[in-house]
């Protein structure tokens, strides 16, 4: 299997501030900066479609099932633990493997300075192979959080890809 040619990649904020137009939408754009510094830190390119939704389930569920359309789907907003927090809840189920460790540790690193940070259910996996991770929707958690992806994401999409990258000949 070889990596794209070119990386379909979706950056979905959740917020009904936002998708109402009460609240511009600072997180998205964060995103997409540390994407398109890794995938250039990496030799990459890559077309980035945002979209901004309400914090509803089924409209989450729905562009989720797109999965197959995208190489890499990040989300901002709804993991906290508030009753229309719902990202986590249904992403995971649709995640064919899990990838707690990363999430894990940004918690641990972050949560140490700032306990609030541990309320966070953020979730990273993946659909197939679409790589995915649910991050809070604050421009803060959003550094800390790509901050610390960006620095596994090369990897990861070797591994996902079943690219064995210490054997110089398969790498592609």
């Amino acid at each position: 299997m070889t990596l794209p040619e070119k990386f379909k990649v979706h950056v979905i904020t959740l917020s009904d501030r936002a998708y109402r137009g009460g609240y511009a939408d600072l997180s998205g754009p964060a995103v997409v900066k540390y994407v398109r510094y890794a995938m250039a830190a990496a030799g990459w390119s890559c077309e980035i479609r945002q979209t901004i939704l309400p914090d509803e389930a089924v409209a989450l569920r729905a562009a989720l099932m797109e999965a197959p359309a995208a190489d890499l789907i990040i989300t901002t907003g709804g993991t906290g633990i508030g009753p229309r927090d719902v990202t986590p809840d249904v992403m995971r189920p649709l995640l064919t493997k899990e990838i707690p460790g990363i999430m894990e540790q940004i918690r641990i690193k972050y949560g140490t300075k700032n306990p609030k940070a541990l309320l966070s259910r953020s979730v990273a996996g993946a659909i197939g192979n679409t790589l995915i991770y649910a991050l809070p929707g604050s421009v803060k958690a959003v550094h800390e959080y790509m901050a610390e992806i960006v620095k596994t994401m090369e990897h990861t999409f070797y591994m996902l890809y079943g690219i064995d990258i210490h054997d110089k000949g398969k790498r592609q």
